[in-house]
């Protein structure tokens, strides 16, 4: 997967069609081209746990965009 191009690029907006956030849309994050996934901007949340930190103080958690493989995203046209 080294020298692939991948026709999705940081920034456009797409459509997930496989997976449980199937059918929503949303802008890519990254794209994670040595893995073939992408970050979606609110698909895939995962709640995750946070140290007390200077940021955040008290700790917590958090809802982080977990990658989704590229094959289960579409290009949609503005």
């Amino acid at each position: 997967m080294a020298n692939v191009k991948f026709k999705i690029k940081k920034g456009d907006n797409v459509k997930i069609i496989a997976g449980d956030d199937k059918g929503k849309t949303g802008k890519v994050l990254a794209v994670l081209a040595k893995k073939g996934q992408v970050l979606v901007e609110g698909c895939k949340l995962a709640k995750k746990a946070i140290k007390p930190s200077d940021k955040t103080p008290n700790g917590g958690h958090i809802n982080k965009e977990m990658p989704i493989d590229i094959s289960n995203v579409a290009k949609v046209e503005e």
